[in-house]
């Protein structure tokens, strides 16, 4: 008897190709197929490997500054992975001598971005130089060669408010590696707030998550970062204060053309 004779297929079968999400896996008797028990092996492995891989900031650094980007490269208090990891706090706070070193660099002239490793490095090694290429390919206005980029290891998102606040930032951008899924372990985040300083809330942010190829392209980051940090800065607010209407605005000014947006 064959495995395709034992596997009793689920009648939802057909949407698989629109989702990488683990969804009508089929079953033989009670339990799952052995073929879909390997492969939720192999996820489960590939996000723990997201998670424990180490940021390479260097190579980070050396390919945005060839770009002309000026990069800053601090550290938070956690001093390896397993601290990191058990002590989420200490992830929310720069370093000392991290600290010294921002509150030492010219002031932000209004932005500053943050790249950070967070809870996946592979997001980050994949997606955040791409991201930033086409940010600034569509916010030109933006003056680049003076807006600091920020390179953080052992980072909790709100460690961007320590930084943007040691900078005197109007706005900062956290690009950051999220918590990696079992179909995404390679997902990164992009987190906005106005006016940062430590003990910001997350109410206080605009959250653009699932930044990846099979998820959010980076033309529809790029564009929904641009709306949100412009928008932010106008009305001197962020967070749940701030609506989205970011989609509104594309198709406004470009009618339906939404085909780079998927």
């Amino acid at each position: 008897m064959t495995n395709d004779i034992l596997v009793q297929p689920m009648p939802w079968q057909d949407l698989t190709q629109f989702t990488s999400a683990r969804i009508a896996l089929g079953r033989v008797g009670v339990s799952l197929p052995t073929d879909e028990v390997l492969k939720f092996g192999l996820a489960h492995a590939q996000a723990r490997d997201a998670v424990h891989t180490p940021f390479d900031i260097q190579a980070l650094a050396t390919n945005l500054q060839q770009q002309g980007f000026n990069c800053l490269q601090v550290a938070s208090q956690a001093l390896n992975r397993q601290q990191y990891l058990q002590r989420p706090d200490l992830g929310r706070q720069l370093a000392d001598a991290s600290e010294q070193l921002l509150l030492a660099s010219p002031a932000a002239e209004s932005v500053c971005i943050v790249i950070a490793d967070g809870l996946s490095a592979a997001a980050v090694h994949h997606h955040a130089y791409p991201l930033l290429m086409t940010l600034r390919e569509q916010w030109p206005e933006l003056s680049w060669p003076t807006v600091p980029i920020v390179l953080a290891s052992q980072a909790r998102v709100a460690l961007g408010d320590a930084v943007g606040a040691a900078l005197r930032a109007s706005l900062v951008i956290m690009l950051i590696g999220e918590r990696p899924g079992l179909s995404s372990p390679d997902s990164l985040g992009a987190y906005l707030t106005f006016s940062p300083r430590i003990g910001r809330s997350d109410a206080e942010r605009n959250c653009i998550s699932n930044i990846r190829l099979q998820g959010l392209s980076y033309a529809a980051a790029a564009h929904k970062i641009n709306w949100l940090s412009q928008q932010a800065l106008s009305r001197q607010l962020s967070g749940v204060l701030l609506k989205d209407d970011s989609d509104d605005a594309f198709i406004a000014n470009k009618g339906s053309a939404l085909g780079e947006f998927r």
